[in-house]
């Protein structure tokens, strides 16, 4: 398959805002696509090589893809980098610059997706001395064979910086409409992605076998599945009366979320993200060697940094600094971790996801070989109001953020990959007026006057509408950055700045910078109140009006551990809102 077909479709996708118009050309790209390649054009498109979870990235920085397109185009690297700061893009650089190089190549072999593919396979993978060169050559190999076209997409791809606006969701809609017969297939596939985080995979499945292969995809050990998410309420009758008068309530630890998989010895831990964060926890990936009872198993559970010699559980902030290459022996020393198991999603060859939680909970008590380090979350069954207030306050005096509330119902499945009523998250600060904190995603930013110039002086952030894939303005923040966080962000979003607000986002704002949907941050408001110029929940409460969060501080928290879309939701202001009026006594209606 030429590389071209790829890098044209690419073209038409960026030239549209429409989701349904991205999805007609995704379909289009894949019916294309035979199917000895489909898994590698799908991962392509994601901007990738691998799923996440195999850790592996191209790791081509800014300035060496500019040294080969030098090599490549025949210009100067000072040309390229004047060009550069004209454009703001160094794909759309590398296509003028080609069109115009100063000599042709007389020995120029079209570009196929196999030789593409295995070529930034190589790049990813070489290391060690000599491998900047190893990279250079491979580069601008490439480059030199690209048309101007092509050139643009493959620099993109290998500085990670696609900007195709097309998110996973989409192209499991393309996936099903393609291969599936039409949207209706797409629960099913998406549900196969959800057990495997693998779309790939997923893809040259449903490509080569159609829906009975699909209905045949299994959890597979060190395959991570994508977590389950809570919704919130904040009031104890609310959420009893969501689970019919009766749930299970947990400890909600103030710790890292891991899910860890076992087999014959091997262990692996995945961060919510989905990351491989072993390195980080390998006390943690003794205890559960060592004290999970069983030769397959994949667990969820929180890594809570803790006081060895008072059994007290510490702040999160100082897991921090256990994410760090070099030094982790003196971190595991200085900031001990404790385990506390909240699920059993596989155990010895069974898949327990379908399986309602009560038998997940039985199913994890079994395999776990008890200790001050490693124990199930605490957890009562509740059946009213007083019972469930009594047993959080105990929580907070244990030193946890709150409560996590689970269905005990026949439906009550792991639901991976999605966020639902069949656990509720309960905490402290949800009782009063916006003290509780919120998770927002950037999507732009204005610059800064005064002593901000040269940085940014307000970010525009917003929350995650599950139902239809996109982010909605709610807030723009300019207070509680410190001048480090200035020049952090700076740099942080640099590689996220893209020339037009991204399809997902909802703006009725223009943002002097817009940036693709990547970086979470946590800010504290004073209120919610209704607005006539953001996004988040629009025509929720009143026609005409979204909400938005008044007086946002930053509190100096990066959340790193989050992908956008775990982000704090457009449903969940929509009942911070609710829950603030029934507190003074107002109507939510209008």
């Amino acid at each position: 398959m030429d590389y071209s077909v790829i890098a044209d479709s690419y073209e038409k996708i960026e030239a549209t805002t429409k989701r349904l118009e991205m999805t007609d050309y995704l379909v289009d790209l894949l019916s294309k696509t035979p199917k000895e390649v489909f898994s590698k054009v799908v991962y392509l498109t994601q901007g990738k090589l691998y799923p996440d979870f195999m850790g592996v990235e191209m790791g081509v920085a800014e300035k060496l893809a500019i040294r080969a397109l030098a090599r490549a185009s025949g210009q100067s690297e000072s040309a390229i980098l004047a060009d550069l700061q004209r454009s703001g893009d160094i794909g759309e650089t590398s296509e003028k610059l080609l069109a115009k190089r100063k000599q042709s190549t007389f020995f120029s072999v079209k570009l196929t997706v196999e030789r593409v593919y295995e070529t930034l396979d190589k790049l990813a993978k070489t290391q060690g001395s000599g491998a900047v060169d190893t990279k250079l050559a491979l580069l601008s190999g490439l480059l030199s064979d690209a048309t101007p076209k092509e050139a643009k997409w493959l620099i993109r791809t290998v500085t990670g910086n696609l900007r195709l606006g097309i998110a996973d969701m989409t192209v499991l809609d393309a996936l099903a409409i393609a291969y599936g017969g039409g949207k209706d297939a797409r629960e099913l596939i998406e549900r196969a992605y959800n057990i495997s985080s693998d779309l790939g995979r997923v893809a040259s499945v449903v490509c080569e076998k159609g829906l009975d292969g699909i209905k045949k995809f299994q959890v597979m050990v060190f395959e991570p599945i994508r977590p389950m998410l809570a919704e919130r309420l904040g009031a104890p009758e609310e959420i009893l009366e969501k689970f019919g008068g009766k749930c299970i309530a947990e400890y909600k630890y103030d710790g890292e979320r891991v899910q860890a998989h076992k087999k014959n010895g091997k262990v692996v831990l995945f961060s919510r993200r989905l990351e491989n964060i072993s390195d980080q926890y390998p006390d943690a990936v003794d205890l559960i060697r060592e004290q999970v009872a069983a030769n397959e198993a994949i667990l969820e559970a929180e890594c809570v940094a803790v006081d060895l010699e008072t059994g007290d559980m510490r702040p999160f902030q100082e897991l921090m600094h256990r994410r760090r290459k070099y030094g982790v022996e003196a971190a595991i020393e200085q900031y001990p971790i404790s385990l506390f198991t909240f699920d059993a999603l596989y155990v010895d060859g069974k898949d327990l996801t379908q399986e309602a939680f009560p038998l997940r909970r039985k199913s994890l008590e079994k395999i776990i070989k008890q200790s001050d380090r490693i124990k199930p979350a605490t957890q009562k069954l509740i059946t009213n109001p007083k019972a469930l207030e009594d047993f959080f306050e105990e929580a907070i005096e244990e030193g946890c953020e709150g409560l996590m509330c689970k269905s005990v119902g026949k439906d009550s499945v792991y639901q991976a990959g999605s966020r639902g009523w069949l656990w509720i998250k309960y905490k402290r600060d949800y009782r009063s007026e916006m003290t509780d904190t919120v998770d927002l995603v950037v999507v732009g930013a204005f610059h800064g006057r005064g002593k901000r110039v040269g940085t940014y002086g307000a970010l525009l952030l917003a929350t995650y509408n599950e139902e239809n894939d996109t982010f909605e303005t709610v807030t723009k923040c300019g207070t509680g950055f410190t001048d480090k966080d200035l020049a952090t962000l700076r740099d942080m979003m640099q590689k996220h700045v893209i020339p037009r607000k991204n399809s997902r986002v909802q703006s009725m704002l223009e943002a002097d910078v817009w940036f693709e949907p990547a970086v979470v941050l946590e800010i504290l408001g004073a209120e919610i109140t209704l607005s006539p110029i953001h996004m988040a929940a629009m025509d929720s409460i009143r026609k005409g009006s979204g909400l938005a969060i008044r007086f946002p501080r930053f509190t100096g928290k990066y959340r790193t551990d989050k992908a956008p879309e775990d982000a704090t939701t457009s449903k969940e202001i929509v009942e911070m809102y609710r829950g603030q009026l029934k507190k003074i006594g107002e109507s939510t209606q209008p």
